[in-house]
């Protein structure tokens, strides 16, 4: 199956706003074999979309649209839609009704603008928007080609999109090829030196598998996919191959589902009935705020210190003040002091601390920018690291962050 994204809105084209949309659709349709041909930004202006629509059909069977859906005049998506589909523009009563019960939800007062939302083309099909107040529309061509108008609020389109937009395009767009993948999460290797390592295994895949490989800081997601006609052959071959990649590989596993370095960890505690806390200097409560925004982190995660300032690591945490001005508050013998306080203080049996530099200002020559010391502690048994990170203020930060969880997920596991 082939599928053209539109994305649309003067906001993408000026910088104001970056599309995050197009990526997420093609990450997520990839995995069932469908094809993304291609992708335009184009801006508010109903010939620059009729355009893009053309353009679209004449390349896919699906074309998929985010944005130009609001309630206000510089939003013509819906307009542009009706002329080029047919039509009239009507009421839709349940389009009404879902805008209601979204603004009740919220305590916010209903304005005629908004409510405006819920006149739709005639030519469309509605699939209600659960998460938000512009309808999806859902338009076919009499040759059986689709196209799907979503939101362009990425959380809508990225709900919406999971719990019907995909479902419906899949029973509209049946395949008789199945298809099967899975994932591994790989920590300790650049994606270069992962490659090598796994060279012989991956030039001795069949065709029916294909192997991506999806990097971030600390991290490197590699999702194994299998399409057969054959549905029990290629779950089989999955399982069978995906465990001999885990054995290549060893502890450099840290998940064999698509989980974040938070939710590993959380996993990790959670099965083993322990509970954690963080002592934060330079990422600044980072690491606490990736655990937290999980559901039901609270049966695992006690607290957590954001330890700024020296002061607050020596009355708080217990960091003896000589220690930071022997050996400087980014030290590996402060981030273990750090951690110790933080089980104390919190009653907790596992804890990560951090402290560096992220910058763009305050390195050395000894301890430039990037330079971050970790220490996760379990017990009284301790990983720890110096970590030199590139980039940005915000790219260190998060990279710190990751490593942190990774290293406290790792020395659990070595209790086993």
């Amino acid at each position: 199956m082939t599928v053209s994204i539109i994305v649309i809105g003067d906001e993408l084209l000026i910088g104001q706003v970056t599309d995050t949309n197009s990526g997420w659709i093609a990450r997520h349709i990839a995995p069932y074999g469908w094809e993304v041909n291609d992708v335009q930004t184009v801006s508010d202006k109903a010939d620059d979309i009729r355009r893009a629509i053309d353009r679209a059909f004449e390349r896919s069977r699906v074309v998929l649209t985010t944005g130009g859906l609001g309630p206000t005049k510089d939003d013509i998506t819906k307009a542009v839609l009706r002329d080029y589909f047919g039509g009239e523009m009507i009421t839709d009563p349940a389009v009404t009704e879902n805008i209601h019960a979204i603004f009740n939800r919220r305590g916010i007062k209903m304005n005629p603008l908004t409510e405006a939302q819920a006149v739709v083309p005639s030519s469309c099909r509605v699939i209600q928007n659960r998460v938000g107040t512009a309808p999806i529309m859902w338009f076919e061509r009499t040759d059986g080609r689709v196209l799907v108008s979503m939101p362009g609020v990425p959380f809508e389109t990225s709900t919406m999109m999971e719990e019907a937009v995909f479902p419906a395009l899949r029973e509209r767009f049946p395949s008789d090829v199945h298809i099967e993948h899975a994932v591994l999460m790989v920590t300790d290797y650049t994606e270069s030196a992962l490659a090598m390592k796994i060279a012989d295994w991956e030039e001795a895949l069949p065709d029916y598998l294909h192997l991506a490989y999806l990097p971030k800081p600390g991290l490197i997601r590699l999702r194994l996919d299998g399409h057969h006609a054959d549905a029990t052959f290629i779950k089989e071959e999955v399982r069978r191959e995906i465990a001999a990649l885990k054995a290549i590989l060893g502890p450099a596993v840290l998940a064999d589902s698509d989980l974040t370095p938070a939710e590993i960890l959380l996993k990790e505690c959670r099965e083993r009935g322990l509970t954690v806390a963080t002592a934060e200097s330079c990422t600044g409560g980072n690491i606490a705020h990736e655990l937290t925004l999980i559901p039901g982190a609270s049966d695992v995660v006690n607290g957590g210190v954001v330890s700024y300032s020296n002061k607050v690591k020596s009355d708080v945490l217990g960091v003896k003040m000589e220690d930071i001005e022997s050996y400087g508050a980014v030290s590996i013998p402060v981030v273990r002091q750090m951690a110790e306080g933080a089980q104390r203080v919190t009653s907790s049996d596992v804890a990560v601390a951090t402290s560096g530099i992220a910058g763009p200002g305050g390195g050395t020559a000894e301890k430039p920018v990037g330079t971050v010391c970790i220490c996760a502690r379990y017990g009284d048994r301790e990983l720890y690291e110096t970590a030199r990170f590139n980039g940005s203020r915000e790219r260190i930060i998060n990279s710190a962050t990751t490593r942190a969880l990774i290293l406290a997920a790792k020395l659990i596991r070595e209790e086993i």
